[in-house]
């Protein structure tokens, strides 16, 4: 009977961390393929990441959650992204190259993927550093956006997509114009609103959930100054989503080490 228990939870949560730690391998492979052959192992990276995602989703919210998280990012990003493509609106003029796969109105079908990917990750930071609705859900919106000071500065030097008008941009990352930021900023802002809304609370941050967010800023630094070539976006994306992701970590650590005390007493 005493085994029952550990086997029971090695069941619940063996898939989850499985995708968790295939998401963070592919991820390790990437820089390490040549620069011409890296086109499918970028679209492998995606889809790995947000079957994590969607799996831990699953585990905490049941498939419902999965359903929600998906139409709500993935439809709200997909929304997003083709209204940019066809109209400029808001992130500034920008076209995909051929280069990730088949697409759905202009728009590669990874892309909204890639959105449901970090969105769930990045809802797990922000119900950890905050509890009010719209603190939860400014501060879902930047960290959510801030991981694309890494993604864009990455996917433009690939050749993935291009911006027809990259100036003003932010300090040190050229190539991707301001108004990117601002759009990423007025759609995630919708989509973790209405995530807010639709997915109850946990009772405690999701491990599997933290560890792809930490996972993401604390490798991009490193990937982008030590294998990218990006330098810059390294400073910029390390200062911007560190403010997010720092005291997300911070507070993860000081729970962890609170806990026995709190047993004990």
């Amino acid at each position: 009977m005493a085994l029952a228990l550990p086997v029971r939870s090695i069941r619940t949560i063996q898939p989850v961390w499985v995708l968790v730690a295939a998401a963070i391998a592919v991820q390790i492979v990437y820089p390490l393929i040549p620069d011409g052959s890296r086109n499918g192992i970028t679209m492998a990276s995606v889809v790995v990441f947000f079957l994590a995602s969607v799996a831990d989703v699953i585990r905490v919210h049941g498939a419902r959650g999965a359903v929600l998280l998906i139409a709500v990012a993935g439809g709200g990003g997909l929304l997003a992204e083709s209204i940019g493509v066809a109209t400029g609106w808001p992130f500034g003029p920008y076209t995909y190259a051929d280069t990730l796969g088949p697409q759905i109105l202009g728009v590669p079908a990874v892309i909204p993927l890639a959105w449901v990917m970090m969105a769930w990750p990045a809802l797990v930071v922000a119900r950890t550093l905050a509890t009010r609705g719209p603190a939860v859900i400014a501060i879902g919106a930047i960290a959510l956006t801030a991981w694309d000071v890494f993604l864009d500065p990455q996917m433009v030097a690939a050749g993935h997509w291009t911006w027809a008008n990259p100036s003003p941009s932010l300090p040190l990352v050229p190539g991707i114009p301001l108004t990117n930021y601002f759009g990423w900023l007025l759609f995630t802002t919708l989509i973790m609103a209405a995530l807010h809304a639709a997915l109850p609370r946990q009772v405690s941050p999701s491990a599997p959930a933290a560890a792809l967010y930490l996972w993401v800023y604390f490798s991009s630094v490193m990937a982008h100054f030590v294998f990218f070539g990006l330098p810059g976006s390294a400073v910029v994306g390390g200062l911007i989503m560190g403010t997010v992701a720092i005291p997300f970590a911070i507070t993860l650590l000081r729970r962890r080490t609170a806990t026995p005390r709190q047993e004990r007493t």
